[in-house]
């Protein structure tokens, strides 16, 4: 059996879906690992390198595609390379189902497989394939790393025989994987640090790293079975604004990371909201390609209102394409582990697996 891996767009996409330390991995499960030339190429990693650890190098994608049983990927597959899979191929990637439902509807009726990493159920055995956790955490760290950068102070308290430099103040706006690893990097940089998510369970959470809960009077715990924030009610939003309006006046730098899989991204921080922030004040969003937290947000522009910069990155990730390469291509190869029967050697789409049910996309 044959696993392979096309080129990605790297306009938009930096990332790839094998690295060789886990080339040795397929191997160990008798599977043959097919790459393009200069797959690697534009992150340090040379053919050599892959060929090193057992892959086989074709001569461009659609020798891949030709010969690959399962390809894994980044991103639904190119344009250019879309027509070319076959029927009975496994496709394993971040397809955005929801998304680009008319693309994959085009490939079911080719009859093949397609599995979306992003619908992982939140199981405890899944934890290894988590593709939202291992890239969030990372973007969560960068946002935090980019917008203190941007911002023209420090951010820890200093002082001098001069005078004494406060401390700057963030805000974390939601408070999932990406927002507590945002709030643990600002307190480690020396921010004071205020975090805000719809999920009361969240509190402990924020308060272990250091942060400053801000709880929205009346709040109850809007998160679903699978530990996402639910949508709230106009009454909560209100309050929720209410209170966000008050804590802004005194914010230097807002992190937004709100999400709610497969739909457009909450409108937390209205533009009124933003108004009463002081001027130099930072806002990160990382939601901006669902829609964006912020209402002045724009995809991978830095819009500067009244003194106030809201950067809004299309895919972040692409900054730390290295790193979020070798966490993808660990998640992707135990999900690929947990898809191939061993005993018998082949992909066994067990529909009773969870995992595998809640990935498939139909």
């Amino acid at each position: 059996m044959n696993i392979g891996s096309t080129k990605e767009d790297l306009k938009n996409e930096q990332r790839i879906a094998i690295t060789p330390d886990v080339i040795k991995k397929y191997k160990t499960l008798g599977l043959n690992v097919l790459l393009p030339k200069e797959y690697g190429f534009h992150l340090g990693i040379s053919d050599q390198e892959f060929i090193n650890e057992g892959a086989e190098i074709l001569e461009n994608d659609l020798k891949v595609l030709a010969e690959a049983d399962v390809i894994l990927q980044m991103n639904l597959i190119s344009d250019e390379n879309f027509e070319k899979l076959k029927s009975d191929q496994l496709l394993i990637g971040v397809l955005n189902a929801y998304s680009n439902k008319e693309k994959i509807q085009k490939l079911l009726k080719k009859k093949i497989n397609c599995f979306s990493l992003e619908l992982l159920p939140r199981i405890t055995r899944a934890q290894s394939m988590d593709i939202l956790s291992s890239q969030a955490n990372l973007a969560g760290y960068k946002a935090v790393i980019d917008s203190f950068a941007f911002y023209q102070k420090a951010i820890p308290m200093m002082m001098t025989a001069a005078g004494t430099i406060p401390a700057a103040k963030v805000l974390i706006v939601g408070a999932g994987v990406a927002g507590l690893q945002a709030i643990a990097t600002a307190k480690r940089m020396g921010a004071i640090v205020y975090a805000t998510d719809v999920r009361l369970a969240s509190k402990e959470q924020v308060e272990s790293l250091g942060g400053k809960f801000l709880v929205v009077e009346g709040a109850e715990n809007l998160e679903t079975a699978g530990g996402y924030a639910k949508e709230t009610t106009e009454e909560f939003k209100k309050k929720q604004e209410n209170l966000l309006k008050e804590t802004l006046k005194k914010i230097d730098i807002v992190i937004c990371t709100a999400l709610i899989p497969g739909k457009k991204a909450p409108l937390i921080i209205r533009k009124e909201m933003i108004e009463v922030m002081q001027n130099g004040s930072v806002i990160y969003d990382l939601a901006a390609s669902q829609g964006g937290n912020s209402e002045l947000t724009k995809v991978n522009e830095i819009v500067d209102h009244n003194g106030i910069k809201i950067m809004g990155e299309s895919n972040i990730l692409n900054k730390l394409p290295n790193s979020a390469s070798n966490l993808y291509a660990k998640n992707i190869f135990n999900f690929v582990n947990n898809l191939y029967d061993k005993e018998n050697k082949k992909f066994n789409i067990n529909l009773e697996d969870e995992i595998i049910e809640k990935t498939q996309v139909k």
